[in-house]
């Protein structure tokens, strides 16, 4: 009788729980370890005083990726998790004047940007149209691990470097389309979900917006802490442990293999390690520096990481019906806000911002007459320059006022319930490096195969999931890495993938249909 194999995955984040599902499907005995006494990770749930928040993403994109996840193993992400496309999926507020109501529907978004720039509303469908290609083109590569430069170097990657044009940063390749920089912004802002610059961040990026505009922007019911919570469901039901409470102190390593986990409270022996956490915090807390020979400390303190942000979590009395869902105020000074983040290292004094009132969509998330409001505005990771043990209460009379420019007015007489996290508090309570919320940077020379690889590079048996590794952060890209990740542990342990495959062995994702109408 073949002997059964069992895998421990480190985290219960959208990423792990997603890996947990296939590998079991697999037939695999998986244990998910998470330290934190609920799942989800920054995917969770914050439930305060009668509300509901999401503690970190709130765009629910390209729901293709975790649909073909939940077939793969029997169940049906509509039937799970109740979602509504939003429309307008946001609404744009620029600070050098002007706004823009977002809409999947091309004719209203033609007229939007009509009433901004003229000259660029023709260029929208255009837009569109080179991006379904990009994209088509590309996903078999964010569907495929990246493990030298071997991989880059295929004739068919090759081929493409002149639709993905790397050599160009975002902003650049959308000058090709749009002239006014109002509208540039509108279909760039979203570099921020990689918590880059869009004039930083390589141009390949432009389908990010195009995935909003071509397969919608969703709110599931509950907000997105209730995807990853039917997923834990899911598991469980599919035979998953879930140990919760239970931090994980480090790796067992023998001879170069990873062979289990010892935590708080047991020693968990395994075949494999899948750790989904936060990739330099982890490496840090989890595996001594002399094991890694690649990725040692010296290394990860070189290398560039995300921005961070400063949230506010609001309970309010009463609603704001006139508000949108999703908005955001792109500042007249959006460089220069940039620079502060990503190369002063300093706070800035007129920041852009984003705010959730999900509310107007989701009577869940709130008592009743009262309503929710996530609060996000970026800012630099941890860096000396910022001391928010100081800063914090100055910022946040900041945040209100800035908050009446999207029409958010005597809010702070409607607060009945408050929680603020900054970038010390991503890195206290998420251990996440230098407080970045969105891991390292995706820039040219951190993506692909010189991000941290899907199987690990300086451990044997031991893998990793989530937006720290290939192909990057993102749900539906952090969704992608689970299906890379437990693609490659079950090669590893010789065992077949009991999920239906195209001939690259990825799942089929090739649906790519037009602008909903």
């Amino acid at each position: 009788m073949k002997k059964s194999r069992h895998a421990v995955v480190v985290g219960a984040g959208p990423g792990g729980l997603a890996a947990a599902m296939l590998l079991a499907k697999s037939g695999v005995k998986v244990t998910v370890v998470e330290k934190r006494g609920q799942v989800g990770g920054r995917t969770s749930t914050l439930e305060q005083d009668g509300f509901r928040f999401d503690v970190g993403p709130t765009f629910f994109l390209y729901p293709r990726v975790l649909r073909e996840i939940f077939a793969a193993v029997g169940y049906d992400l509509d039937a799970e998790v109740p979602m509504t496309r939003l429309d307008p999926q946001y609404r744009l507020v620029f600070g050098a004047g002007g706004e823009l109501l977002a809409t999947p529907n091309v004719e209203r978004m033609t007229k939007a940007i009509a009433a901004i720039s003229p000259e660029d509303a023709g260029r929208f469908h255009e837009f569109i149209t080179l991006n379904r290609t990009k994209l088509a083109k590309f996903l078999p590569f964010l569907q495929s691990p990246f493990e030298s430069w071997r991989d880059l170097a295929k004739p068919e990657m090759l081929k493409l470097l002149p639709l993905l044009a790397p050599w160009r940063s975002l902003d650049d390749d959308l000058q090709a389309h749009f002239k006014d920089e109002r509208i540039r912004l509108g279909f760039s802002f979203q570099s921020k979900y990689l918590g880059m610059s869009p004039f930083r961040c390589p141009s390949l990026f432009s389908i990010l917006s195009f995935l909003e505009y071509e397969h919608g922007v969703f709110h599931p019911t509950g907000g997105c802490g209730a995807v990853t919570k039917a997923m834990a469901r899911i598991a469980r039901e599919m035979g998953v442990e879930i140990l919760l409470d239970e931090p994980v102190e480090r790796v067992l390593v023998e001879n170069g293999k990873a062979i289990g986990v010892k935590t708080l409270n047991h020693s968990l022996p395994a075949d494999a390690v899948v750790v989904n956490a936060d990739f330099a915090g982890a490496m840090k807390r989890l595996v001594p520096n002399h094991l890694r020979n690649k990725w040692t400390d010296a290394t990860l303190a070189k290398k560039d990481y995300s921005c961070s942000t400063f949230m506010m979590y609001l309970g309010i009395e009463g609603r704001y019906d006139e508000v949108s869902h999703h908005t955001i105020y792109l500042a007249e000074n959006y460089r220069d806000n940039l620079k502060d983040i990503e190369e002063r290292h300093r706070l800035s004094e007129n920041p852009s911002f984003y705010v959730q009132n999900a509310s107007v969509t989701d009577a869940t998330l709130a008592p009743n007459g009262h309503s929710t409001l996530y609060v996000l505005l970026p800012v630099t990771h941890e860096s000396a320059g910022v001391d928010w043990a100081k800063e914090m209460p100055r910022f946040r009379e900041l945040a209100l006022d800035q908050m009446e420019k999207i029409g958010i007015s005597d809010v702070r007489r409607r607060i009945r319930t408050e929680k603020i996290m900054t970038p010390a508090g991503w890195q206290g309570e998420f251990d996440l490096y230098k407080g970045a919320t969105f891991s390292m940077a995706h820039s040219l020379k951190q993506m692909l195969h010189l991000r941290p690889h899907n199987r690990f590079e300086d451990i044997d048996q031991m893998y990793l999931v989530g937006g720290g590794t290939h192909p990057g952060s993102g749900l539906p890209v952090i969704f992608e890495s689970a299906r890379i990740t437990s693609r490659l542990l079950l090669e590893d342990l010789q065992m077949e993938p009991q999920w239906e495959t195209g001939a690259d062995g990825s799942m089929p994702s090739d649906e790519l249909v037009g602008v909903a109408s």
